[in-house]
């Protein structure tokens, strides 16, 4: 970064740590401890759809993959489009299996990544869910290497409980990168596993 950068304010990217997603199981302990939540077992990646043989072609290495887990015991992996036109590719484990989906969204954003296709990869979340069924989402946010916990509200159109995630914001920033700009806490409304 340049004199000028700074002096305009201006501000280098982050580049992605897909890294970072491996403190998602220790990260799991204690957001147990903290809140009582526990893994669903389901994880998502979000990305933009482009049109075109080389991303249909990478997104079908990309689902041939993790289809070809022997260990997998859960349905195989599903690839599913929300209501605002993104893809998401969902992977499903055994609850107590969150290591394994942590290398399952892991393995997806690389070979996307490796593929070219890093600048349409826009999240990953794991989900989670308390006794109460009361529903959070860490998300994963690839261009910025930062997390944010995502609590739709059960039952309420599109509201989030604000208090919830930010309890989870303050338990979980000595476990994970914690996005500290709140307004790139944005919704994923209709996220697989939420």
């Amino acid at each position: 970064m340049g004199f000028l950068d700074i002096l305009l304010g201006r501000t280098k990217a982050v580049a992605p740590d897909l890294d970072q997603l491996f403190g998602l199981p220790s990260a799991a302990v204690t957001l147990q401890a903290a809140a009582g939540f526990t893994p669903t077992g389901t994880g998502a990646v979000c990305f933009a759809s482009v049109e075109g043989g080389a991303f249909a072609q990478a997104h079908q290495e990309v689902q041939e993959l993790l289809d070809a887990d022997a260990e997998r015991t859960g349905p195989p992996v599903e690839v599913s489009r929300d209501e605002y036109g993104y893809s998401w590719l969902v992977s499903r484990r055994e609850p107590d299996d969150l290591p394994a989906l942590v290398s399952d969204l892991h393995a997806v954003n690389s070979a996307l990544e490796g593929s070219g296709f890093g600048p349409q990869l826009l999240c990953s979340v794991a989900g989670f869910q308390d006794t109460g069924q009361r529903r959070l989402g860490l998300v994963y946010l690839y261009k910025r290497g930062t997390f944010y916990p995502f609590a739709p509200l059960a039952g309420q159109s599109q509201r989030r409980d604000n208090a919830l995630e930010l309890q989870v914001k303050a338990a979980l920033a000595d476990d994970l990168r914690i996005e500290h700009d709140l307004s790139r806490w944005f919704p994923i409304w209709g996220a697989p596993g939420l």
